[in-house]
């Protein structure tokens, strides 16, 4: 079987998935190709996402245009996503042959669009019109298949997918241990450590971390709380953690590469995840939670729906609910006991299930059953009761019925 994944670029939230394919599609005798469409933007690079040196299975469309096209239109299966230039798998669909889309929510900023006639006409032109051909989804997050059966795609063809940056491997027991913040000069005491990371633009709302810690002050507790990023809100924040009175409880460290990140993550309690339902997954989760992070989230952020289980192994807040948001933070700082029941929790559920590995195999499996049946009449099962993994036919839930059912699951 012969794989190829096109997507805008490579990167570290890639790699591990790719690393995966193209080493079962050799097991199998088959291979696996990544087609690069753009080069990647300079504040992605700013951050230290760009690699090196690409993969020997990469390939830039932009230089080798005449071999990618050939294996765009070649390949049994293409993986496509991550760019909005349908010219890449065109011939290939009107071929009729099988593409698996990969798709973050179509509606970030509101369903309300859907009502767009415009909007409509690209999303029939696009994926509607394709309701009965081999044309299967992976939803990259837990409120795409509510986005896209607004439009009528894909009914029983969607799937749950995600993002699977690296999958570490600790002593879990002594990572939780050896986690916290060691206060005061010369101290050799830790305090609860809590940690925040991302850009700083407006729908991430680096205002609430700070937010977060003056609660907790005025709770009258010991904690620690790095913030790690830049942007356009920089400037706004520091006058905030100013404002607030928070110099002693809060550091700024400003950018640092993602293996920094993950060093912060090995050493912090509690990750706070604030974006809205602009934030279509949310790889910093998976981290996080791999790193054995009690982990903090909205529950409008893509990954939520399928990684985390209220109470379990991470805690939901409602979306723009600061309150609900302060008291589950002040609860973990409270409570050394619960944030290591749910870390450990949160590590489990990456490295048995939502990771690389595990999703190639998986998606392996669903290659093939759609290539050696009918794909065109193929459809999925009902979406199992206990906790969802990747290629699990993806539940459609409402926007509306969505953070209930959460807490519940």
């Amino acid at each position: 079987m012969r794989i190829t994944f096109v997507s805008n670029y490579i990167n570290h939230h890639q790699i591990p998935f790719c690393n995966a394919m193209s080493k079962l599609a050799a097991q199998e005798g088959g291979s696996f190709f990544f087609v690069q469409t753009e080069p990647m933007e300079q504040e992605r690079v700013r951050m230290g996402w760009q690699l090196q040196e690409l993969p020997e299975y990469a390939h830039c469309y932009y230089e080798e245009e005449a071999f990618c096209r050939q294996l765009v239109l070649d390949s049994d299966v293409v993986l496509f996503g991550g760019c909005d230039e349908e010219a890449y798998i065109a011939e290939r669909l009107t071929q009729g042959k099988l593409v698996i889309r990969y798709s973050e929510r179509l509606y970030k900023t509101g369903q309300w669009k859907a009502i767009s006639p415009r909007g409509l006409k690209k999303k029939y032109r696009d994926h509607t019109c394709y309701r009965k051909a081999p044309v299967y989804l992976l939803c990259a997050g837990g409120y795409v298949p509510s986005d896209f059966h607004l439009v009528h795609a894909y009914p029983g063809k969607m799937f749950c997918w995600g993002y699977f940056p690296e999958k570490r491997r600790y002593d879990i027991e002594q990572l939780l241990k050896d986690k916290g913040y060691r206060g005061g000069t010369g101290s050799s005491a830790k305090i609860p450590y809590l940690l925040w990371a991302g850009r700083m633009i407006d729908w991430k709302h680096p205002e609430l971390p700070l937010q977060t810690a003056a609660y907790l002050k005025g709770q009258g507790l010991t904690f620690h709380m790095d913030v790690i990023g830049g942007g356009d809100m920089e400037e706004q924040m520091r006058s905030l953690l100013q404002e607030l009175g928070l110099e002693k409880q809060v550091s700024f460290l400003g950018f640092r590469t993602p293996q920094q990140v993950r060093e912060h993550m090995e050493r912090a309690d509690i990750y706070l995840f604030t974006s809205d339902r602009q934030e279509g997954w949310g790889a910093v989760a998976n981290e996080a939670m791999n790193s054995g992070c009690a982990l903090v989230a909205d529950h409008m952020i893509g990954a939520v729906p399928y990684l985390v289980r209220h109470g379990e192994n991470g805690l939901i807040y409602r979306d723009g609910d600061k309150e609900m948001l302060f008291r589950q933070a002040a609860e973990l700082v409270r409570d050394a006991d619960f944030r290591k029941r749910l870390g450990r929790a949160a590590y489990e559920t990456v490295t048995q299930r939502w990771n690389a590995e595990y999703a190639a195999e998986k998606l392996m499996v669903l290659c093939d059953r759609l290539l050696n049946a009918d794909a065109a009449r193929w459809r999925s099962e009902e979406p199992p009761a206990g906790p969802l993994s990747p290629c699990d036919p993806a539940p459609v839930i409402a926007e509306r019925k969505m953070l209930p059912w959460l807490i519940r699951k």
